[in-house]
């Protein structure tokens, strides 16, 4: 369930721990279409080695070439402008029109300890803001609450910092399957809790946690955070049920249900017969998903993103 900058930071970790010179780089600016978002981290040691992402590979090898030479970002950061020309663009692979800047920082000893911290606070599911100092490089943390975009100034980079997306399904079937699917491809972690033997034992999509057990104690060992969603789709309201109502008083982050209109209405007035309070009960999407007149599973499960993605900025 690591993120992408949990990769880069592992990496990072490691090579400074084994005495390594590493630089850190971040697309900090994009113009015209652009391979990586603002934010993508991309590091690299003093041997040639890489972790994380900024294009295809040409702005990577670019930068390992000029860093071997010992040509960019010695002592300080510096931003580097990539696309300035049409030739550029045709060297490094970029899209027409595209442009990036990217900071390029050398990371020394001093920065271990940081680079612990940012580690430990993911691990812990949390949210963490990187500042930089551009002129001397130094870093400063900051715990928040949740994650922002990255902000940059004349003098100092923002980033934040939050754990991957955690979805939790309620229910081993082929809607599950459908959604399991394109939310692993779009970088969720995905565990499915069945308390039915048989259903997980036809359970088939490999990248996917599985969980046996009643789903009331599942949302409460690995769902209740802020980065954490619970759908329920077994249209079994002894299993439903229990998952909802422990879910509306959790701290997940967006709670879902399978069902019609008429069947989600029978579903709030269980709850309220549950003591659940019109607050919590406000927060359940139900029906789940955006009404776009899905019949199969698939295109079920494609409207289940879809609503997802469109609150991707209230989940984040």
């Amino acid at each position: 369930m690591k993120t992408a900058e949990e990769w880069v930071f592992e990496g990072v970790l490691d090579w400074l721990q084994a005495g390594q010179a590493v630089w850190l780089c971040t697309i900090v600016a994009t113009a015209g279409a652009s391979p990586r978002p603002v934010g993508s981290l991309l590091a690299l040691n003093g041997v040639g080695e890489l972790v994380g992402s900024l294009s295809g590979g040409c702005i990577e090898d670019d930068l390992l070439e000029r860093i071997k030479r010992g040509e960019l970002a010695n002592a300080s950061p510096v931003i580097e402008l990539f696309g300035v020309t049409a030739e550029e663009n045709e060297r490094l692979g970029l899209p027409c029109g595209g442009r990036l800047e990217v900071l390029v920082e050398p990371l020394k000893g001093e920065h271990v300890h940081h680079v612990r911290m940012v580690l430990d606070t993911l691990a812990r599911r949390d949210c963490v803001r990187r500042k930089v100092e551009l002129a001397s490089g130094e870093w400063q943390l900051e715990a928040i609450s949740s994650a922002s975009a990255l902000q940059t100034s004349q003098v100092c980079l923002q980033q934040d910092f939050g754990p991957r997306l955690h979805l939790l399904l309620v229910g081993a079937n082929e809607l599950a399957r459908c959604i399991a699917e394109l939310a692993t491809a779009m970088d969720y972690a995905v565990t499915v809790c069945d308390p039915r033997e048989d259903r997980l034992n036809q359970w088939a999509v490999a990248g996917v946690n599985t969980i046996r057990s009643m789903p009331d104690d599942a949302v409460r060992e690995c769902a209740d955070d802020a980065h954490s969603l619970v759908i329920t789709l077994t249209h079994d309201p002894r299993i439903d049920d229990m998952a909802l109502m422990e879910a509306l008083k959790s701290r997940a982050c967006y709670v879902g249900a399978l069902g019609s209109e008429r069947t989600s209405a029978k579903r709030r007035q269980r709850l309220q017969q549950l003591e659940l309070s019109e607050e919590q009960i406000a927060r359940l999407h139900a029906p789940v998903g955006l009404a776009i007149g899905s019949k199969s599973a698939m295109e079920i499960a494609v409207a289940v993103m879809a609503q997802l993605i469109q609150r991707r900025s209230a989940i984040r």
